[in-house]
């Protein structure tokens, strides 16, 4: 992945927390017949490994799971928010035209050697820690073990783990650092016009990864910090 002088993110606590707020992840593998890209939720264990353990399943019938060698390297692609910029947010629109569209976005490149595994209660707790990180926030979460015991093992039956030991974690976010501050703040206001939860996440990061600070351009309702930093402030609406 090209990243650029500005773009790069090495901080190791944003990689994990853009992972663990969007776990779909693209696993791509090298088969025999090419390049194959499987598209299943993770969980991350920071603390195992020097750089961090995903894990995963796949259905049994999927080539995947017996198709992993443990000495080649694959990657996970982990997509955070996007979205499009217009050159109509640009101030500099107006005074020299110079402008054009682009797109904002974060990724983590995640790279490790992998092993499946089968073992029956290594599969629950991974299981039980996805089910949770999705479900302890709700009024009434699902819990693998409030399930009937007997489901639980048919399930087990289709399924194989997949364990990544990371060895590096490439981050690049894209938004609008090589602008102008006069522009990034052009950038934010667009965004935060939009009304909608992925321009609002944009603008955050547009404003938390400036080179140099952005003008207040917004007050908004919306969650309004970003890394401990508020987010610019919207006019008032007529």
């Amino acid at each position: 992945m090209y990243l650029g002088n500005l773009f790069e993110e090495k901080r190791r606590e944003v990689l994990e927390e853009l992972i663990t707020a969007y776990p779909l992840g693209a696993l791509t593998t090298v088969r025999p017949h090419g390049v194959e890209v499987d598209h299943v939720p993770f969980q991350l264990y920071p603390g195992i490994g020097p750089c961090g353990t995903l894990r995963c399943h796949v259905a049994r019938s999927n080539p995947l799971g017996q198709s992993l060698s443990a000495d080649e390297e694959l990657l996970v692609v982990f997509q955070g928010p996007n979205a499009y910029i217009s050159p109509s947010w640009s101030p500099g629109r107006q005074r020299h035209g110079k402008v054009a569209p682009s797109w904002n976005y974060a990724v983590v490149h995640a790279y490790g050697f992998a092993r499946p595994v089968e073992d029956r209660e290594w599969l629950k707790a991974y299981l039980d820690d996805l089910a949770t990180a999705q479900e302890a926030h709700r009024p009434n979460p699902w819990t693998l073990s409030g399930a009937p015991t007997e489901f639980v093992d048919q399930h087990l039956k289709h399924i194989v783990g997949i364990e990544i030991r990371l060895t590096r974690m490439v981050g690049k976010w894209f938004v609008s650092q090589q602008r102008s501050p006069s522009d990034r703040a052009g950038v934010i206001e667009g965004l935060l016009e939009e009304q909608t939860d992925a321009a609002r996440a944009v603008a955050r990061m547009v404003e938390s990864h400036a080179p140099q600070p952005v003008a207040r351009v917004r007050n908004d309702d919306t969650p309004s910090t970003a890394r401990g930093r508020p987010l610019a402030e919207e006019k008032p609406k007529p």
